[in-house]
Order: C-alpha cells, then structure tokens, then sequence
C-alpha cells in the first residue's frame, strides 16, 4: 500500500489521540494551579506559625550519624553503563545469596531500608540504592533526564554493574512504578517482584478515571507538574511540608526519631536537593494514554489498609491483571503508606513465606 493512502488512513486516529493528549494536559494543568494554592496556603501558614524559620530551607551540613551505621552495610558508588551517571549505594551480605535490590520511594533516600538491610544480609547480598536525582547520587536538572525509559535503564545498570543477571526487586512507593515497568520490559532480570504501596501506571491511570476520589489524594503529583514552585513551598519554614509527611500522628511513619528525620532531610536541604525527585512526577503524565499491560512476574504485594495517597481498591485492579497464580497480595490492616519503616516485622514474615523456595 503506498505510503501516503496509509498517511491518510491514519491520520484521523493521530488527530484523536493529540486530541486526547491535550484534553489531559489542560486538566493536569488545572489540577496543578488548584493544588498550587492549596498547597501554597499550607506552606504559608507554616511560615507564619513558625517565623523564625523563615521561608526557606537551612542547608544541613553535617551528615546524620544513622547514615553511617557501619551495622547496615558498606558505602559505594557505581558508575552506570548507559548513562555514565554515578549513583550511591549501601550494600552487606555478598557473597552470601542472591541480589536483593531495594528502590526506595519519595521522599525518601536508601535508609528507608535500614530494617530491611538488618534483616536479610544474612541470605542474600542487600543493597539499597539513592535513585537517579537524590544525593549523593548523581542528580542532573534537566526534566528529560527522568524518563521511565532512562530510569529502567539505571535499574538494568545497577544489577548488571553489581555483577548479576538477576535479583529480587524490592520497591516502594516511586520505586514500586519503576519496578513494575522493569518487570515487564526486562522480565529476565527479575527472578522475584516485591512492591510495597505501589500500582503500575497503567493500573493507576484507568481506577483513578473510574474513582475520582483517588486523583483528590493525589494532588501533590500534579503540584509537582509545575516548574520552581513546589521546590520553594517544600523548603518554606525548613521543609515543615516534608517533616509533616514524616511525622504527621495518623499518616507519618510511627516512632520516627529526630535523626531519622534528619536522615531523609539531609539530601533534599542541599542545594538543588529537591529538583531530581520532582523531576521524576515532571514525566508522569508524558505517555499518557497508557495500555494496558499483563503482569506476568512472580510479585508479592503489600498494601496498608489505611494508605492515604493511595487507595486499596488498587490491589484488586492490579489483581485483574495478573497472570493466574503469580500474584500473593495482602492488604494490612489498620496499616499507612510507609510500611517498610512502620510495620517491618509484618512486612519480614510475608517476604521470608514468599522467598522461602529461593533458600534450599
């Protein structure tokens, strides 16, 4: 058929989906400008509260002492093959089993695994690494740097380069969508899948059409569509608005000590700190509309009953899309977003049932 009758015969359906592009462009944009003065309000309100504070963020300039725990590993850094980007990581038991890689969500940094890497050091060699964008790793500032494509390519760097063909990915949050779409573009290099508070995009993006209450708990994401802005109210009053995340009494992490704040804070307090992550929801929407996917990887799943950013009709959406038999899901009840940090025992037990063919 020659080439410009099939031009012309696509050309409707190229207009369509433009069409459609934009029509969730100006919706996200206007999700973005409400979630703007929302959050520009809180932040505001923190600064006038707390005035010594100030409006910005103070720089840390020692390193919280928990980052070194000698107890949770040894420090390294790896230079990826396909980017040439360094990133840090934290790495114990080699030599002693099978990769277990942990990718760690927003706003966190690799010690949100510290009771993870204690726990399996033991059978498998652990390592948690600082994703693209959060220091010490390398964080370029440019938005096109922070594609699902770019960062998938990291995660086939990171096992590769750590001397493996395979591991079991252990995800949260940010990490968990990435760990879904490595899953299923790079299926030879996952032996097992463990995603924490996570849905693979496609997932999200058809419930969250079918329940508009989900896109109400998810209005950080499109606030973080907008250029500076959500890095200024982030840091406004030293970061009250992260700090909240972390230590607010009904959705923050339990038992939280002052240093373990200071652990998260310190990275996003440095200068440009807080570009790399956002930069990360910048791409979200970019491949919007996705298709569906079957998910075929053997996965375990957690879920807290009583996430608030993420609804736990999600886990019988990703459910729908499973291969039979490769999915073991558990909604934890009267349990948050942050589970590796506040339920670990819990958390233990379901990942040692689920690997416990992997042990001999």
């Amino acid at each position: 058929m020659p080439e410009l009758v099939v031009t012309a015969l696509l050309a409707p359906s190229r207009l369509t989906l433009k069409l459609l592009r934009a029509f969730i462009w100006s919706l996200v944009y206007s999700a973005a400008l409400l979630a703007a003065a929302v959050y520009g309000c809180i932040a505001l309100t923190n600064v006038l509260c707390r005035p010594r504070r100030g409006c910005c963020g103070r720089p840390r300039c020692a390193v919280p002492a928990c980052l070194h725990d000698p107890a949770l590993g040894e420090h390294g850094f790896l230079i990826l093959k396909n980017s040439g980007l360094r990133l840090h990581y934290v790495s114990a038991g080699r030599g002693k089993g099978p990769l277990m890689l942990f990718l760690h969500g927003f706003p966190e940094n690799w010690f949100s695994w510290h009771y993870q890497l204690r726990e399996f050091q033991d059978r498998f060699h652990v390592v948690a690494v600082d994703l693209r964008g959060y220091l010490p790793s390398d964080a370029p500032k440019e938005v096109d740097c922070y594609t699902i494509d770019l960062l998938m390519a990291d995660i086939q760097d990171i096992i590769l380069g750590l001397g493996y063909s395979t591991c079991i990915l252990v995800a949260h949050d940010w990490g968990g969508v990435l760990a879904w779409n490595f899953s299923i573009y790079y299926p030879s290099l996952v032996d097992r899948l463990i995603v924490i508070s996570a849905p693979p995009m496609s997932v999200y993006q058809d419930y969250a059409l079918h329940h508009p209450s989900q896109f109400f708990r998810s209005g950080y994401m499109f606030l973080f569509q907008l250029p500076w802005l959500p890095e200024k109210l982030l840091s406004m009053s030293d970061f009250q608005i992260l700090k909240s995340v972390f230590t607010h009494r009904k959705t923050g992490i339990p038992r939280l000590s002052p240093h373990e704040l200071e652990a998260f804070l310190y990275g996003f307090s440095q200068p440009g700190g807080l570009v790399g992550p956002l930069n990360y929801y910048r791409n979200l929407f970019r491949n919007l509309p996705l298709e569906p996917q079957e998910l075929a990887t053997p996965t375990l799943l957690l879920w807290g009953e009583k996430d608030s950013t993420l609804e736990s009709g999600l886990v019988g959406a990703i459910s729908s899309r499973f291969v039979p038999g490769r999915l073991q899901a558990h909604i934890l009840p009267g349990v948050g977003h942050w589970i590796p940090q506040s339920h670990p025992e819990e958390m233990h037990q379901y990942m040692w049932a689920f690997l416990q063919d992997l042990l001999g």
